[in-house]
């Protein structure tokens, strides 16, 4: 990954990743933005306490940043997939984890503050998607949803790029050994125990397994939402803002 420092381009914290040519793709910290605590700066979430103005800022931020308008929406903790096929098609703000774009028009972004933000493309297909993954979404096929809508538009899995984004780390993540067993059932890779000792969940791990499981190539971020001061972290924190990660297609002959 490569750090767009403050100042550059739009000015906020935008940490770019490599998908191949013709794409745009990266993950937001918290600053550059507009807000003020808990929230500071470069809340992305519309639905988390913060004022709307300020989040709308934030995010014309990261328009700007990627060049297009850019389509959020608040997470429901499932697999449903929304694709978006023209600049001026509604997207609702609810109801999707995952969105896949077939236009240079729109970038698509998944929020998050613990759970795991995943990035999608396939430049000769020239078709991308941001998924939103955590828990429930892990369980209920989130990952493979997204796969398979991409699929479905001409994509080919050897040739997909992934990006998996900061979240929180199964060191971190604490749950009981109950719903350890729960999850691991279905996504063994996901089994953790914490840096105390207790029964934990590895959500990157999970979903980097299942994206490898269908010939993806895949890039993993290192960085802990819970323990890094630079990302926000709902398990840390409870009142806070959200993340993004962040992809758009570039136009024909543009540098990606």
């Amino acid at each position: 990954m490569t750090s767009v420092p403050a100042g550059a381009g739009s000015g906020i914290g935008f940490h770019e990743v490599e998908l191949g040519p013709g794409v745009l793709a990266g993950f937001t910290d918290r600053h550059g933005g507009a807000g003020t605590a808990p929230y500071d700066t470069l809340n992305l979430g519309a639905r988390v306490g913060d004022d709307p103005g300020t989040v709308a800022r934030n995010r014309g931020l990261v328009a700007d940043r990627v060049g297009a308008r850019v389509a959020f929406v608040q997470p429901v903790h499932g697999a449903d997939v929304l694709v978006v096929r023209s600049g001026d098609q509604p997207v609702p703000d609810a109801g999707f984890d995952v969105l896949v774009s077939t236009t240079p028009d729109v970038a698509v972004a998944a929020i998050a503050a613990d759970c795991v933000p995943v990035l999608l493309a396939d430049p000769v297909a020239r078709v991308v998607a941001a998924a939103h993954v955590g828990r429930r979404g892990l369980v209920a096929g989130a990952v493979d949803a997204a796969l398979d809508a991409l699929v479905a538009l001409g994509a080919d899995a050897g040739r997909l790029a992934a990006a998996v984004g900061p979240a929180i780390a199964g060191v971190s993540y604490e749950v009981p050994a109950e719903l350890r067993d729960e999850v691991a059932a279905t996504v063994p890779e996901s089994r953790s125990t914490t840096s105390w000792g207790t029964p934990g969940l590895d959500l990157p791990a999970g979903v980097e397994a299942r994206l490898r499981a269908r010939g993806v190539r895949v890039r993993r971020s290192a960085r802990d939402t819970f323990t890094d001061p630079d990302l926000f972290s709902y398990r840390r924190d409870g009142a806070t803002g959200r993340l993004a990660g962040v992809v758009r297609l570039l136009p024909p002959g543009a540098d990606g």
